[in-house]
């Protein structure tokens, strides 16, 4: 993979600094069950500006739209279909200096209610996969519900209480099942759940749980820095980053052997980089929820696949199997 080099601080590192424009789409915050969107995209874009602000002129008048700013929806309304094509195909502007990094959400409440009760990632990739054939739509969907509650900020009732009531429920009515052996195990765990809720009374945890903002940026610096160069991020500006949380980013990924040299706000529209990432994330997000629900395009499908980051958070085998994200993928 190629991207632009960028003369900067080098922070004890040899060579100029890889500058890489980030943005996201399918941000519902921690609210993963019950919100818009059922895939979080997060896009990495490593283009000189001048090659940014290029192809969004290119798309600006191929479209040719009176709107101020445009978003990936422009891109993929069906009378645009050449432009996006355009966009991804190999020859295209982006081909080879872009990444996207998919979550499944349903999947990440899965994987970070087990690992925080069982801390074993193979038992949330058994749950995921079996718990909606095993339990059926409703029994599946009151799980995730309850998991989500269980383990976001906000106070809500009594999320133990529901989140406990629930698996009883299910793991009585499918005994000896595979899932069910897991809700046997996260049955035994409630002193751990009651001690992760009252951690909240002191006040609201530096890093929510559920929020997918904060890991995603981390993973979609990684593949930048495989070669040695430290990464420089430039992020549209989001309330979720304060400085105490790009503090947090920046020690983690320094933790994970990514060599991140800094994250810096920009406003979207005035940085055309930015604006290309905002569309990758847009048109990545709704490529792979189609296919996720069984109404992919196999073309897009096709074109997006390069630009998927390996170690994507998805649980679904099938449309993880053509999306190229190795399925049960995790940060």
């Amino acid at each position: 993979m190629t991207g632009n080099l960028e003369d900067g601080e080098r922070g004890g590192a040899a060579g100029p600094f890889l500058e890489v424009a980030c943005d996201e789409s399918g941000s519902d915050g921690e609210n993963l069950t019950g919100g818009n969107t059922d895939v979080f995209a997060h896009a990495g874009v490593s283009l000189p500006v001048a090659a940014a602000a290029a192809a969004v002129r290119e798309i600006r008048d191929r479209i040719r739209s009176p709107a101020e700013e445009y978003k990936a929806n422009h891109l993929l309304r069906e009378k645009h279909r050449a432009v996006l094509e355009w966009l991804l195909a190999p020859d295209g502007p982006v081909h080879g200096r872009a990444r996207v990094h998919l979550m499944e959400k349903s999947f990440f409440v899965v994987d970070r209610t087990v690992g925080l009760l069982l801390d074993d990632p193979a038992a949330a990739v058994t749950l995921f996969r079996a718990g909606s054939r095993t339990f059926g739509e409703e029994g599946w969907r009151a799980f995730l519900e309850t998991a989500n509650r269980l383990l976001r900020v906000r106070h809500d009732g009594d999320p133990v209480d529901a989140f406990y009531g629930t698996v009883d429920v299910l793991r009585r009515n499918r005994p000896r099942t595979d899932a069910a052996q897991v809700l046997d195990r996260l049955a035994g765990t409630r002193a751990r759940a009651v001690s992760y809720r009252a951690e909240f009374l002191a006040g609201p945890p530096l890093i929510p749980v559920l929020d997918p903002l904060l890991p995603a940026i981390v993973r979609t610096a990684a593949p930048w820095s495989g070669d040695g160069r430290p990464v420089r991020l430039v992020h549209d500006r989001q309330n979720m980053l304060t400085p105490d949380r790009i503090a947090w980013i920046e020690e983690a990924a320094r933790r994970a052997g990514v060599g991140l040299a800094g994250l810096r706000l920009v406003v979207a529209r005035e940085d055309a980089r930015v604006q290309v990432a905002d569309f990758l994330a847009g048109i990545a997000r709704k490529i792979a929820s189609d296919e996720l629900n069984g109404r992919g395009d196999p073309a897009l499908t096709a074109l997006l696949r390069p630009y998927v980051d390996p170690a994507s958070v998805w649980g679904d085998a099938r449309s993880g199997a053509l999306l190229a994200a190795p399925v049960a993928g995790r940060w």
